[in-house]
């Protein structure tokens, strides 16, 4: 993980949770775990919340105490030692709400990420001018930092990556297409855009065409983020906040949902033709 974005802030997050999810598959309390290391209950809640700097020789022993795999401890504590890297977007940072950021870093770290979106395109896949668009009349950033948030967002973007390309595989409702977002001419760019991230071998889209009354969608936007070493997590957004589900089986329900919901939606193929179909009438449209 070492080659990729790195961020502190979320690496450590990432190692806490692994922690905690140990400690507890051992049966063991925090107050257990201190013992060995000859610490304080607090400093292991504190290493599990990811609010200090796990050590790689702590995360080491706190493991083969909970009884890991050797194989497991040796990822682990190389994560941890990697934990000290500078923050990939700290230049973005005063534009970037608090609890957006973990998002951001964990982002960065991972290897593939999963997309349900129902009103909107996800932000991997977006062009400048339709991400600028979306944040006209915004209340949540002021208009002298729109351009410094899509700036941001275009700098998560690893979808054409050719060092690191994240594999990225997403459902969105067939509506998507018809919200012209910034006028036709912005909306059929960005269409096209779709097409041609659509051509790369780590990018999956389904597009869920209306007739699919009923499906898992319909429970609320979600994404899952996957990485090499650490376990996945979802992720779900709110308007002035975020809630990280880190609860393995919860996290599961999730995997089988974005499965379900990529069979039941149009194959990648089917949607690439309902794309190109929505873009010749974004262009008629125009030229009347």
């Amino acid at each position: 993980m070492a080659d990729r974005r790195s961020d502190p802030s979320a690496l450590r997050f990432l190692i806490g949770h692994d922690l905690r999810v140990a400690r507890e598959r051992a049966g063991l309390k925090q107050a257990e775990a201190a013992t060995v290391l000859g610490c304080s209950q607090a400093k292991i809640n504190y290493l599990e919340s990811g609010k200090t700097q796990q050590k790689p020789d702590e995360v080491g022993a706190l493991l083969r105490a909970y009884g890991a795999d050797l194989e497991h401890v040796d990822r682990m504590t190389s994560l941890a030692a990697s934990a000290d890297q500078a923050t990939w977007w700290a230049p973005f940072s005063d534009v970037l709400p608090n609890w957006f950021k973990i998002f951001v870093g964990l982002e960065g770290l991972a290897v593939a990420e999963f997309a349900y979106e129902s009103l909107l395109l996800p932000g991997q896949l977006q062009t400048p001018e339709y991400a600028a668009a979306l944040l006209v009349g915004n209340l949540r950033v002021p208009p002298m930092d729109a351009p410094q948030v899509v700036r941001a967002r275009m700098a998560r973007q690893r979808l054409a990556d050719d060092t690191n390309p994240l594999r990225f595989r997403a459902v969105i409702e067939e509506y998507v297409l018809h919200r012209v977002v910034g006028g036709p001419q912005v909306m059929r760019a960005q269409l096209e855009h779709l097409l041609t991230l659509i051509e790369r071998e780590n990018v999956e889209l389904h597009v869920m065409p209306v007739s699919v009354a009923v499906h898992d969608g319909l429970d609320g936007d979600f994404l899952l983020l996957d990485f090499e070493e650490a376990q996945s997590i979802g992720y779900i957004e709110y308007p002035t906040g975020a809630v990280h589900v880190q609860d393995q089986d919860q996290v599961a329900a999730y995997t089988l949902s974005a499965d379900r919901l990529c069979a039941t939606a149009l194959s990648v193929s089917e949607s690439a033709d309902a794309i190109a179909a929505r873009i010749k009438t974004l262009t008629t449209t125009s030229e009347d």
